[in-house]
C-alpha cells in the first residue's frame, strides 16, 4: 500500500491532476459559502397588500380633493348630497308636487303694517302674474288681518315686532336664498303705483344694464327728499342729477354721489348680482340703514356711474307716511282709542306705552336714531378702508358728500 502511494505522489503528471482537483473542489466551496452569506433577491413587480393599494389611493384622492372648493361645513359630506341654495318656493305637505308652468323670476319684498293694507294691496297686485313672488314683511305682528286677501295665502309672511325693512332684509333675504331671482325689489309700504308696470320697467333696466335701479317719484304728490330721485318727463330713465348754481354743483363731468352713482332707499331694485354684494353691506346691526344708499355704486358690478339710474317713463308717489315709530308700526290715530280710561288702571311702575298702543309717537326717537346709525356706519366704512390692505377704492378721489337719505 504504502509503495503504490509513493508511487502515485511521485508520478509528475499524477500530482499535477490531483492538485488541480483539490483547486477546483475549494473555489467551489468557496463560491458556495460565500452564496449563502448574501440574501436572494427577488426582480420580480413588488406586489402591494389590500391595505397598501388602499393608503395609496386615499393619498391620491387626498392631493386632488384638496384642489376642490367645498362650501364651509360640508367636507364631511358627498359632494353630491350638498345643496347650497335655497329659495321661497311653498311645498304642500303630501302627495304630488304640482310642477308651475314657469318659475317667478323676480321677487318683491315690502315691510308692512295693516294700517297701509290698502296700499300695499294694490302694489302687491300690479306685481302679481308678471313674474314676481311676494314676501311681506308685518313690523305688526298682524299677520291674520290680510287672509282675506285672495293672494295672501300665495305669500311668505314673515312677522317681527317693530322691526324694520333692513333688519328683515339682513337675516331673510341672503343671497343663497334669492338666488333663483333675477331681480330684488326691496320697498317700502308708502307707495302709488298706479303709473308703474313692472313688466315695462324690467325691460327698460335690462336693456340700459342698470345693476342697481329705482323708479322714479312723481314730483308733484311725493315726498321727495334727493333731486336725483324725481321724475323726468321727456326721457325713460337717467343716471344722473345737474345742479348748476349754488353749492354742490352737478354736471357731465360729476363722477359720484350726490350727482350720479347712487338712488334711495325707499324703492331700490337689484340684481342678483347686485344684492349680493349689497346684503354684504348691510349691517347686522345698523336696522335703520342711512348711510347705505351713497355706497351702493360699489355693488354696481361696474362704474356706477353707467350701472345705476333712475326709470322715468315708469314713476311712483312717495307717500311719505311716518309708520315707523308710532307703538305697534301704527300712526297715531285720536279715532282709534276709545279714552284715556284704561290710562287710570295703570300703575306707577309700569310703562304707559304697554297699554295706550296708540297715543304715543316716537318718530322722532327714530329719526334720532337713524342719524345715529348714518354716523356709525360711515366710521366703519373709513375704519374697514384704512384696515384692508387689499382694497383698492375706484373712487377714492370723489369726494362723498356729508347729508344723505
Amino acid at each position: 500500500m504504502s509503495f503504490h502511494s509513493v508511487y502515485v505522489l511521485s508520478d509528475p503528471k499524477c500530482r499535477s491532476f490531483l492538485w488541480n482537483a483539490i483547486l477546483t473542489v475549494s473555489l467551489l466551496g468557496g463560491v458556495y459559502f460565500i452564496g449563502n452569506a448574501f440574501p436572494a433577491y427577488d426582480f420580480r413587480a413588488p406586489q402591494l397588500s389590500i391595505g397598501e393599494i388602499t393608503g395609496t389611493k386615499k393619498d391620491v384622492q387626498t392631493k386632488d380633493c384638496k384642489n376642490q372648493c367645498r362650501s364651509l361645513g360640508s367636507e364631511a359630506l358627498p359632494k353630491g348630497i350638498v345643496a347650497k341654495t335655497s329659495n321661497l318656493e311653498m311645498r304642500p305637505l303630501w302627495g304630488n308636487v304640482q310642477k308651475k308652468s314657469k318659475r317667478s323670476e323676480n321677487l318683491l319684498a315690502i315691510a308692512v303694517g295693516v294700517k297701509q293694507k290698502e296700499v300695499v294691496n294694490q302694489i302687491v297686485q300690479k306685481f302679481l302674474g308678471n313674474g314676481f313672488d311676494v314676501m311681506l314683511f308685518h313690523y305688526d305682528g298682524l299677520v291674520d288681518e290680510w287672509n282675506d286677501l285672495i293672494w295672501s295665502s300665495s305669500a311668505i309672511h314673515v312677522s317681527a315686532m317693530n322691526q324694520t325693512k333692513w333688519w328683515f332684509a339682513k337675516r331673510f333675504l341672503h343671497p343663497d336664498i334669492v338666488v333663483e331671482y333675477d331681480y330684488i325689489f326691496l320697498w317700502d309700504e308708502d307707495l302709488g303705483v298706479e303709473n308703474f308696470n313692472p313688466k315695462s320697467y324690467l325691460a327698460i333696466v335690462r336693456s340700459e344694464g342698470l345693476e342697481i335701479s329705482q323708479p322714479a317719484l312723481d314730483p308733484a304728490k311725493s315726498e321727495v327728499h334727493h333731486q336725483i330721485t324725481a321724475r323726468r318727463r321727456r326721457v325713460k330713465f337717467h343716471r344722473r342729477y345737474y345742479k348748476f348754481k349754488g353749492g354742490g354743483r352737478c354736471d357731465d363731468n360729476s363722477k359720484g354721489p350726490p350727482c350720479v352713482g347712487w338712488v334711495e332707499m325707499m324703492a331700490p331694485v337689484f340684481s342678483r348680482a347686485a344684492w349680493r354684494c349689497a346684503w354684504y353691506m348691510v349691517q347686522n346691526d345698523l336696522i335703520h340703514a342711512w348711510g347705505l344708499d351713497m355706497k351702493l355704486g360699489y355693488c354696481a358690478q361696474g362704474d356706477r356711474a353707467l350701472n345705476v339710474g333712475v326709470v322715468d317713463s315708469e314713476y311712483i308717489v312717495h307717500m311719505g307716511l311716518p309708520t315707523l315709530g308710532a307703538l305697534n308700526g301704527n300712526q297715531f290715530n285720536d279715532t282709534e282709542t276709545s279714552d284715556h280710561s284704561q290710562a287710570k288702571h295703570v300703575r306707577d311702575s309700569e310703562p304707559l306705552v304697554n297699554h295706550l298702543p296708540y297715543k304715543l309717537d316716537n318718530r322722532s326717537a327714530v329719526r334720532r336714531q337713524s342719524y345715529n346709525e348714518m354716523k356709525i356706519f360711515r366710521k366703519r366704512w373709513d375704519a374697514a378702508v384704512k384696515e384692508d390692505q387689499c382694497f383698492i377704492d375706484p373712487y377714492q378721489e370723489q369726494p362723498s358728500v356729508q347729508k344723505s337719505h
